[in-house]
């Protein structure tokens, strides 16, 4: 694969998965112009990835059996669609299934990652997957910090206009340059549904990295999504526009992401882990002093987004190794856990923050990734019985 080719999957991949992130900095501005109330401001962003785990589902096999020269740029102009739904929705009903099919289509961002594996070298894999990845991971952090810029510039409907820009200039693009396929496997669609169970059922790495994976996107989810609630209020009282631009800090996930997949290739990806799950834990306390201390807020990020983008592509270099003609329907297996796992960190912490404020959220946050490490302990424990 060349990089050529690998630089333009991480661009699709991080305008994709974008759409997933852009309303975490803005949930004050929409839920105030739709009068929805604080504590349930979270369903802005837990519809969206609802949606996000049904496509990973219903959506993400189909490039085991279909040509995804058409599939992958098909999908992306259907969020286009759906992004104009959202900039002229009038109230709520209509904002909110915008999001819904926004998030079911996001999931050509792991389409693009299991193609972007087939096509890469043996030797290479892990270190193309980095590279994409690293796509995802650029576009969650631009995806913040574009937001705030452009609410704060034009309105947040102007957010929505920009990525349905975007995502039709990359749709044809893709169209033009993607390759020609067949029909890879001989199974219906319903057969096809059926064998991601089957792939739980008899993959232990897969199960294992599954659960390691709904555990870090769900601290992941607890932080990004209620960090706007402490820094729009006093004493911070900060624009939107520099709530977003915390998002830059997380750019040692990119580092994490590539460097990560270097490692896994090196069959180093079980030290990874367990490093990347400890300075997940630790960096909790210096987000913790986000109130008090915004440099405290920063080094926290740098630590939290390395920590969590290091395991997420070491557990899709480890995974997609095993079946090499099932490796769209092993990375929708493994995103449904992280999808529910971002799900469940959306709700519980803006629900959270209404009771117990920032410091329960870090609590909760710090409970998760300590589970996490504690399963990568065990399970690593195991795996040498």
């Amino acid at each position: 694969m060349s990089r050529r080719l690998a630089l333009l999957f991480a661009i699709a991949c991080g305008l994709a998965v974008a759409n997933v992130y852009y309303a975490q900095p803005l949930l004050d501005v929409i839920s105030s112009e739709f009068d929805i109330g604080r504590s349930s401001a979270g369903i802005l962003i837990t519809i969206t990835q609802v949606s996000y785990a049904i496509g990973l589902l219903l959506l993400v096999p189909l490039g085991d059996l279909m040509n995804r020269r058409w599939l992958i740029p098909g999908q992306m102009f259907l969020s286009v669609i759906a992004l104009i739904a959202i900039v002229l929705s009038p109230g709520p009903g209509v904002l909110l299934s915008g999001l819904a099919v926004v998030g079911l289509l996001a999931v050509v961002t792991q389409t693009l990652v299991a193609y972007a594996a087939s096509l890469a070298a043996p030797s290479e894999r892990g270190r193309i997957v980095g590279l994409v990845t690293s796509g995802v991971v650029i576009g969650i952090l631009l995806a913040r910090s574009a937001a705030g810029l452009l609410t704060d510039l034009a309105g947040w409907r102007s957010v929505y206009l920009f990525s349905s820009v975007c995502m039709l200039i990359t749709s044809v693009t893709l169209l033009r340059v993607l390759p020609q396929e067949h029909r890879k496997v001989s199974l219906s669609y319903i057969q096809l549904l059926r064998s991601v169970m089957v792939l739980y059922r008899e993959e232990p790495i897969l199960r294992v990295r599954s659960l390691l994976g709904l555990l870090i996107f769900t601290a992941f989810s607890i932080f990004w999504t209620s960090l706007v609630l402490p820094l729009s209020m006093p004493p911070q009282s900060l624009s939107h526009s520099a709530i977003g631009a915390f998002g830059l800090a997380g750019v040692a996930g990119v580092l994490g992401a590539t460097r990560a997949g270097r490692l896994a290739d090196r069959g180093l990806g079980q030290h990874t882990t367990g490093i990347a799950l400890a300075l997940l834990l630790v960096s909790w306390l210096p987000i913790s002093y986000a109130n008090q201390s915004l440099t405290a807020l920063v080094a926290g990020i740098l630590l939290f987004d390395l920590a969590v983008q290091a395991v997420h592509v070491t557990n899709q270099s480890m995974i997609l190794k095993v079946r090499p003609e099932a490796r769209s329907r092993l990375t929708a297996a493994y995103m449904i856990f992280y999808s529910a796992g971002s799900a469940m960190g959306s709700i519980a912490s803006t629900r959270l923050y209404a009771y117990a404020g920032w410091i329960g959220v870090c609590r909760l946050g710090a409970g998760v990734s300590a589970l996490a490490l504690l399963l990568w302990a065990v399970t690593k424990r195991r795996s040498r019985e």
